[in-house]
């Protein structure tokens, strides 16, 4: 199937903006910095998860759905904007929240975008589990089995590798708008710094580069998994998504390339690193990045191009994938009077 063919729904203000990072290509020294503003697609303060429920919601729509279930952690931008999206589309929402990251205090469980979910008015649940992804999702079939006993007409947004990647074909469609901006602007790429986590925004820009002939690279910054585990996860959901588009075999082992050298302590934990990649693209670009995922890829950005990994002499494009939200439930740990 190519991608017109899959169910889709319009949530995004796209194409989001790619800009140059002038002031923190000055302040490291080393690479000329770009940003792709993922953070600006518009559905309840944006992130790149709006692009890949246009088609996870697209398949709902298309089943006569009316509830959409989905799990995540405490502080997921993914269940806020399934929540905004739901709203959006007229549909039912229920969330489960997981218990990933330990040791978090009160505004953790009750700001940010726990807050937000609250607003959007959808159903909360609680799952006490945070590394077990498959009895996550069995958690949300139980839900929708009782959905359907009353008469409801569930679909279910997977966490687990046994489902489709569907929602890597919203990164398919933005690894062609960024070609698009670079070819329209003279601006050439040498490197994509993306999170890597679910892995499926890492996944369809991948694999949307390879279905247009592109060969630039992609560095997956780990923000769950160390970097063995990743890259098979990554591997893995690239050749089902390069599957689901009928072009099985364009992605190679040597395509995968991830660091995990600034996830410890783990998912959802704030380290030196990340709080130093917050704080300068803050005091920089005014950009404002979260401490679970487009922190912790520029601390990944930062690192690499310290130890002349990322070349002094290359131009690279910083996918920036929002959850501005998740700041305030980090107050206790970002705020000035604690750093």
């Amino acid at each position: 199937m190519a991608l017109v063919d899959f169910p889709r729904v319009q949530l995004t203000h796209t194409p989001t903006p790619l800009e140059p990072l002038p002031n923190l290509t000055q302040q490291l020294g080393g690479p000329r910095l770009f940003v792709k503003r993922d953070d600006c697609t518009g559905l309840a303060m944006g992130g790149n998860k709006a692009r890949q429920l246009e088609y996870y919601l697209g398949q709902a729509m298309a089943e006569n759905a009316d509830t959409v279930l989905i799990t995540g952690a405490v502080q997921s931008n993914f269940l806020r904007m399934t929540a905004a999206a739901a709203a959006k589309l007229g549909l039912r929402c229920e969330i489960q929240l997981e218990d990933r990251v330990p040791n978090m205090g009160a505004d953790y469980h009750s700001s940010g975008n726990v807050l937000l979910h609250q607003i959007l008015g959808c159903t909360v649940h609680s799952f006490a589990e945070g590394e077990n992804e498959k009895a996550a999702d069995a958690a949300l079939e139980t839900m929708a089995y009782r959905i359907r006993a009353d008469g409801g007409r569930p679909y279910v947004i997977h966490l687990s590798q046994e489902h489709p990647p569907i929602g890597a074909l919203g990164y398919v469609d933005a690894a062609r708008e960024i070609l698009e901006q670079t070819a329209q602007t003279g601006t050439k790429i040498d490197l994509i710094v993306i999170p890597s986590g679910s892995a499926l925004t890492h996944v369809g820009t991948l694999v949307g580069l390879r279905l247009l002939g592109s060969a630039l690279p992609v560095l997956g910054i780990c923000v769950r998994r160390d970097q063995k585990q990743q890259t098979e996860r990554v591997l893995r959901r690239a050749n089902e998504t390069a599957e689901l588009l009928g072009k099985s075999g364009i992605i190679k082992p040597d395509d995968v390339w991830v660091s995990d050298r600034v996830l410890a302590p783990g998912y959802g934990q704030v380290n030196e690193q990340t709080t130093e990649a917050i704080l300068l693209a803050a005091r920089s670009e005014g950009l404002l990045l979260d401490p679970v995922y487009s922190g912790k890829t520029l601390a990944g950005l930062i690192s690499l191009t310290r130890d002349d990994i990322i070349q002094p002499h290359w131009n690279v494009l910083f996918v920036h994938t929002g959850g501005t939200p998740a700041l305030f439930g980090y107050q206790s740990l970002l705020a000035p009077n604690s750093l």
